[in-house]
């Protein structure tokens, strides 16, 4: 009865260190066997037992500003010291199979793509408290005070921006965020906006062939 678009549609995740988005975005894919998820590159050194490839594409320096000389990102940023970017090929590749994309990205990035693709969905997710968050933070054991302080203090002037994206999320329990994000991407994908156009001569064809019964 409906022709949908064929091309994927392009999702951002953002949300302060700490606030579980990316624990979300794994169960979203478990879930969802069309949603694929873009690498980021970055060029900090990895954390415990991140691999090249699975968290990030782990760059040097020189090879990230590189990167960026051959317009190779979507987008990045400088941030905490390191460079974060979004490849740009392999997300238009996917988007143009019908995949529908997701992006986990700071929010300096995410409203670069706001501004390069407004048909972009975005949603934030945030902790439950602020308390809530330090206590993830230092749980994770990968940083010093100073850094863990750094990101809680980032955190405040991230949340600020939430006002910006289409969707909050709260991440209480992980479970119930998990439900809530996948949520809005089954509503999303039934949008009027979303559908490109009715079949017409197929409808009159059901219609016809209903009253003949």
């Amino acid at each position: 009865m409906i022709k949908t678009k064929k091309r994927g549609q392009l999702y951002v995740i953002s949300g302060p260190s700490g606030c579980g988005k990316d624990t979300i975005v794994n169960s979203l894919l478990k879930k969802n066997k069309n949603l694929w998820l873009s690498i980021s590159c970055t060029s900090r050194a990895p954390r415990g037992n991140e691999k090249d490839g699975v968290e990030y594409f782990f760059l040097s320096e020189e090879e990230f500003e590189k990167e960026i000389e051959n317009d190779g990102f979507l987008e990045y940023a400088k941030y905490a010291g390191n460079y974060y970017g979004t490849p740009k090929k392999s997300i238009e590749e996917h988007l143009n199979n019908g995949e529908d994309v997701i992006l986990v990205i700071e929010i300096q990035g995410a409203l670069k793509i706001k501004n390069l693709l407004p048909e972009t969905l975005f949603i934030f997710i945030l902790p439950p408290s602020m308390k809530e968050l330090k206590r993830r933070l230092e749980g994770r054991g990968t940083e010093d005070k100073e850094k863990i302080d750094k990101r809680f203090l980032r955190a405040y002037e991230e949340i600020n921006e939430v006002g910006k994206y289409n969707y909050v999320v709260v991440n209480d329990e992980v479970k119930n965020a998990v439900e809530k994000v996948n949520a809005i991407l089954i509503s999303e994908k039934c949008r009027v906006d979303r559908i490109l156009e009715l079949d017409v001569d197929n409808i009159e064809e059901e219609i016809h062939e209903a009253l003949v019964k």
